[in-house]
């Protein structure tokens, strides 16, 4: 699975923000003490801006402006060959860039996205404006040694199921995770004491509020 393939299963921008909101929640939850969790969401990032982050501790990451505009997807698996640390000049993979809107070009650019000299960290873009009926992504001819990274990179937000949360922060996490838990979350329902405790007995509703309100999913 490519950026092509992303592209047809991601959900609208108001579903994908609302279920990165998700991601991020469980996560202060299940990781109340960590200052580097896997899922991020930020209400403040910039400006009238959102950031929805995924960085799993090993080099690979996600990026998830939500702006005026619409929102921008990038992406970045640090070992497949279309970084640009595996090409010759050293330059994001021709047309995964080329194609992305002015409107967008702020986040192409942006420093935290990019290393110190001003070359993006990327395998993987896609975009969508809000009065479009479809994700889009550059015109790329795939390498035939790998992919791009997309595939794993965002199959939390392909499979958008509390099972598949479940499983990946079941092997994330090792430690179980109650999936009746999650689904209250995935259903966008207020986090509460009782989900909490069954989520991760060893925090309280209390210790994490502010910091899953930070994130945008309601707290009770």
């Amino acid at each position: 699975m490519t950026a092509y393939d992303v592209a047809q299963r991601l959900p609208a921008i108001k579903e994908l923000r609302a279920l990165c909101r998700v991601l991020g929640a469980l996560d202060v939850v299940l990781d109340p003490e960590s200052e580097d969790r896997y899922h991020l969401h930020d209400l403040a990032w910039a400006p009238g801006q959102e950031l929805a982050s995924m960085r799993d501790g090993s080099g690979n990451e996600y990026s998830i402006v939500f702006t005026a505009a619409g929102a921008y997807v990038r992406g970045f698996d640090h070992e497949s060959p279309m970084s640009p640390y595996a090409t010759d000049d050293e330059q994001p993979w021709p047309g995964v860039l080329d194609s992305v809107p002015g409107v967008f070009r702020e986040c192409v650019e942006e420093p935290a996205f990019s290393d110190e000299s001003g070359t993006p960290y990327v395998t993987v873009c896609l975009w969508r404006e809000h009065g479009d009926t479809a994700w889009h992504h550059g015109d790329i001819t795939f390498p035939e040694t790998g992919q791009d990274g997309a595939d794993w990179l965002f199959g939390l937000l392909t499979d958008r199921t509390p099972e598949a949360f479940r499983k990946w922060a079941q092997d994330y996490y090792e430690m179980p995770v109650d999936l009746d838990a999650v689904r209250h979350v995935y259903a966008g329902r207020p986090l509460t004491e009782e989900v909490v405790t069954a989520l991760n007995p060893a925090t309280t509703l209390a210790a994490v509020a502010d910091e899953v309100a930070a994130t945008g999913h309601p707290v009770g």
